[in-house]
């Protein structure tokens, strides 16, 4: 019976490799229609767009890594945080509100926005942790509530802003590479180090992969689970600050683009990792690739609307088949 059952699993996992694969191959593809349909894609000028677009998508990702590797890949008992997105533009709105609307410091924006989001933070975690709520339910309701605060305060209006810092970060460089791929750069090194090459990162990752093993291994995953969502929405309030760059001001409904992307990204890097597991880097990979999709498709006149659904329809082919893949090896 045994030997039966290893000779019909066999199959099942040669082919949850191939589904393993089917994400990056279909990315794989697209990008090289892209590049032969629009050939100034690979432009150094078209290159440094890219790389300025993606950054509120790699920041929100870094945030979202954070817990997926805490919580677990499984997308619907594992970690997720909706929410992220929200937080992002709740912050933007705020700072916008202040700096526009109240004539407010550069330093009382940020402070007031970094506390929305640590609120936001907490929320989540109570929720997850502390109630026991799936995460993915949870922090769907509070990214609903993060749009709703975001729509009082900027009256469901557009604030433009014009500060000096936003205008930099918008437009600054630094040896001819944009202010904003370096700042993001930045942050991206600190979280890699902080989940990868720690040992709070070693003790997230093993919650993230057996939570009960690491309880009985005397680790407090409550804890750990807890602090991931708090990261992720402090990645969410700096992330605002590139969301106003990139737009000039506060909109609001921006999130919902935002949350496609970061969604896509995220998993879409687990098919860089060997493992087949979501890692901090894979996840910024994947925002890059996500971006020059964007910029892609937009240059061979692909309607918004299209694009939308193409995302969305990848989004659905990344998860059924880290879904599979996870089935088959168990």
């Amino acid at each position: 019976m045994n030997v039966a059952s290893e000779l019909t699993k066999e199959p099942a996992l040669s082919f949850a490799r191939v589904m393993s694969s089917a994400p990056l191959i279909i990315f794989v593809v697209l990008l090289i229609y892209l590049a032969i349909a629009a050939p100034n894609l690979l432009e150094p000028s078209t290159i440094s767009l890219i790389l300025k677009q993606s950054v509120p998508t790699v920041i929100v990702c870094l945030g979202l890594a954070t817990v997926v590797v805490a919580g677990g890949d499984d997308v619907v008992s594992g970690g997720i945080d909706l929410s992220i997105p929200a937080t992002a533009v709740l912050c933007a709105g705020v700072i916008a509100d202040q700096l526009t609307n109240h004539g407010s410091s550069l330093f009382f924006a940020l402070a007031l926005a970094i506390a929305a989001a640590l609120a936001m933070g907490i929320v989540n975690a109570l929720l997850v942790v502390f109630i026991g709520m799936t995460p993915l339910l949870a922090t769907l309701a509070s990214s609903v509530a993060a749009v709703g605060i975001t729509k009082v305060i900027t009256s469901s209006r557009r604030i433009n802003i014009d500060h000096p810092f936003i205008i930099y970060i918008r437009d600054g460089d630094i040896g001819g590479v944009p202010s904003a791929v370096l700042v993001a750069a930045v942050f991206v090194l600190i979280f890699c180090i902080a989940v990868h090459r720690t040992r709070w990162g070693m003790q997230l990752q093993a919650v993230g992969g057996s939570r009960e093993a690491a309880e009985v291994s005397g680790i407090k995953a409550s804890r750990l689970v807890a602090q991931s969502f708090m990261l992720a929405a402090i990645a969410g309030a700096l992330a605002s600050v590139f969301v106003l760059a990139r737009g000039s001001g506060s909109t609001p409904g921006s999130e919902e683009n935002l949350l496609l992307e970061m969604v896509l990204a995220t998993f879409l890097g687990a098919a860089f990792s060997p493992r087949r597991i979501v890692t901090v880097w894979g996840a910024v990979l994947g925002a890059v690739l996500v971006s020059v999709l964007s910029v892609g498709f937009k240059s061979i006149g692909v309607d918004v609307f299209w694009t939308g659904c193409i995302k969305g329809s990848l989004i659905l082919i990344v998860v059924a088949s880290a879904a599979y893949t996870g089935k088959a090896q168990s």
